[in-house]
């Protein structure tokens, strides 16, 4: 078997259908049939349950999707690695993104382009799970979060290269006028806020940490709402339903004169940003180079 009848075969599995994967691989449907079925014979085991409407993998099948789908990156980036020896930093350069984690990126990628004009981006936005699922894809790069990063994987699967951490702020209502002429507040006058904050099911550390500094001033927020939107939470503040505490750097996302940031006094407690990519799989120079952007001696 060799990397084209892998490739064959992952479409197929990934199309379910013989048809599918052969307009996807813009071929004919019989010589696909044919490479699947010496695929089949050449490992003495059937791949694909036909009894249905489509086809299913079979537990065989299943293993060696698996298997492929790792091999055919490995090769991807085997041959990306040769093509770059001499090309240098071009091609797509694909970010991940954390919401809180979006101003970071466009003075970074302003002076990365001065450098590397060659070089174009897709940015994909989403929680830590969605991302770190991405990432193990092949779809994505690198990815730009809050640490600890909250993901299926193993910590040790990824490296970090942490940047300067971000301090917690309170974000309140400009309406609540008393207040927002203020440039600064005391922990415990957050127990009388309406709070909203950011948790889904998946990703806790930021929901966490917020409720833990509250806990040490002695308290338990008033949480009226949780939400797994930055944006979300941003326009129901806007609204005057509630107030939230957020990392400093998620307002330069949200510029607007109908929400008020208020430094906390007693308090100092920092959110952990970093960019992570896989140990295991190679990493273009573009991302390479990107990465070595935010070092502090390249700054």
């Amino acid at each position: 078997m060799d990397m084209r009848q892998l490739k064959y075969f992952v479409a197929i599995a990934e199309e379910g259908q013989i048809t599918r994967a052969a307009k996807r691989l813009n071929m004919e449907q019989p010589p696909l049939s044919r490479q699947l079925k010496l695929i089949e014979e050449e490992l003495g085991v059937t791949l694909f349950d036909r009894s249905g409407k489509g086809l299913k993998l079979t537990d065989a099948g299943q293993l060696l999707l698996e298997k492929a789908e790792s091999l055919l990156l490995q090769f991807d980036g085997a041959i990306r690695e040769v093509q770059e020896t001499e090309e240098g930093a071009r091609g797509v350069l694909s970010i991940g993104s954390v919401v809180s984690c979006i101003s970071l990126l466009p003075k970074q990628i302003e002076r990365y382009r001065e450098r590397y004009p060659q070089v174009t981006y897709k940015i994909l936005e989403g929680d830590h799970f969605y991302l770190g699922e991405q990432l193990e894809k092949g779809a994505i790069d690198l990815i730009v979060a809050r640490l600890p990063f909250e993901a299926q994987s193993i910590v040790s699967d990824y490296t970090v290269l942490p940047l300067p951490s971000d301090p917690f702020v309170v974000v309140i209502p400009s309406a609540w006028t008393s207040l927002a002429s203020r440039r600064s507040i005391n922990m415990a006058e957050i127990a009388q806020f309406p709070f909203l904050t950011l948790k889904t099911d998946k990703t806790l550390r930021m929901h966490e940490q917020v409720v833990n500094e509250c806990r040490r001033h002695g308290f338990e927020p008033n949480i009226i709402c949780e939400c797994s939107s930055v944006a979300i939470i941003m326009s129901l503040i806007a609204t005057g339903i509630g107030a939230t505490v957020f990392p400093k750097s998620v307002l330069s996302s949200f510029p607007s004169d109908v929400v008020t940031m208020l430094r906390i006094e007693d308090a100092d407690f920092q959110s952990g940003v970093g960019i992570l990519w896989l140990n295991d799989r190679y990493l273009p120079k573009r991302a390479q180079y990107f990465i070595d952007s935010f070092r502090p001696d390249n700054s």
